[in-house]
This record gives C-alpha cells, sequence and structure tokens, in this order.
C-alpha cells in the first residue's frame, strides 16, 4: 500500500524565476527514500496559474488525499504555504515542518517584551505543527512511526484553533 507525503514550500512565482531556481523537494525526496512505497506529491505539479479557482482546488485536493505533510520552513513562509498548513489541520492531516535553529521563523536566545527566549518558533508554525525538526532526516523515524501505526502519533485538526482561544480566555 503506498503512502502519500505531501511536500509543501516555496515554489517559483513566474518563468523566468523557475529558470534559476533550485528545487528544494530534491534533498527532501532523497532523504525520505529510505521509507517504502512513498508517493510524493506537491502543489507544485499543477501547471495551469490561470485559473486561480482551480489551483486552490488542486492543492487542497492533493493535501486531502495525503497521508502526511512536510513543509519546507527553512525560509520565510509564502501566504499559500501558510494557507495549506491550515487547509492540513481542517482535514487532521499531520504536519511536520522544517525548520533549523536560527531561521526566518525560528531564532535563538531572542527577547521579547524582556524575557529570553532560548529556542523561539513561531507561534502560528508551532501550534499547527504536529512535529518540529532541523533538518528532513530528523523527521524520518517519526515518520515511519506513524507509517506503521497512525494511531500511536497525536495529530492536531484544525479543532487547535478553539483549543488556542479558550488557552488565550482563561489565561486574562
Amino acid at each position: 500500500m503506498s503512502f502519500r507525503i505531501c511536500l509543501l514550500g516555496p515554489v517559483p512565482k513566474g518563468d523566468n524565476v523557475r529558470g534559476s531556481w533550485q528545487d528544494w523537494k530534491i534533498k527532501y525526496k532523497e532523504g525520505l527514500s529510505v521509507i517504502s512505497d512513498v508517493i510524493f506529491v506537491d502543489g507544485d505539479e499543477w501547471k495551469d496559474e490561470t485559473k486561480p479557482l482551480l489551483t486552490f482546488g488542486h492543492d487542497a485536493h492533493t493535501i486531502k488525499t495525503s497521508d502526511i505533510i512536510i513543509v519546507n520552513a527553512e525560509q520565510k513562509l509564502g501566504a499559500g504555504t501558510a494557507q495549506e498548513i491550515l487547509i492540513a489541520k481542517y482535514f487532521s492531516k499531520p504536519v511536520i515542518s522544517i525548520l533549523p535553529k536560527d531561521t526566518h521563523h525560528r531564532r535563538s536566545n531572542i527577547v521579547f517584551h524582556g524575557k529570553m527566549i532560548a529556542d523561539w518558533i513561531h507561534p502560528f508554525i508551532l501550534t499547527t505543527s504536529d512535529l518540529v525538526v532541523e533538518s528532513i532526516d530528523d523527521a524520518i523515524n517519526w515518520i515511519k512511526e506513524y507509517k506503521e501505526n497512525p494511531s500511536r502519533k497525536s495529530v492536531k485538526n484544525i479543532g487547535i484553533i478553539d483549543e488556542a482561544i479558550e488557552f488565550f480566555i482563561k489565561s486574562k
């Protein structure tokens, strides 16, 4: 039985950018090649950007029909990727964010309002991810365990939004 991994992250906007673009998905697929029976899917497969609803529908369907979602958060996330993470939570899909230390969405020893945070991860990424790791290799064991027995892993769903609101209200 195949296991569908959806890769989300930056894609080039326009043909002039695509020519010099380094496809990060190649490195991820190589790292994930140790997992058997994997089919990789991503939003970059759809090539008709002239129909926005069709593009959105394609990406949402790709997420809905995937077993697991992996987000390349090594650089600043775009609007599409951020929305796709919430779509994944809407469909109760596990989200793994690849987020190295000292990048745009993860900072070491940062001070907010006079308080030092040793390993700050952007709250929206941390809260909507089921696992945050520094590299694709760091995610392999979690993915293998999930593939073997999904019920052994706790996966957040869109209810994380209501949970966060309730937590906020109670903390006031």
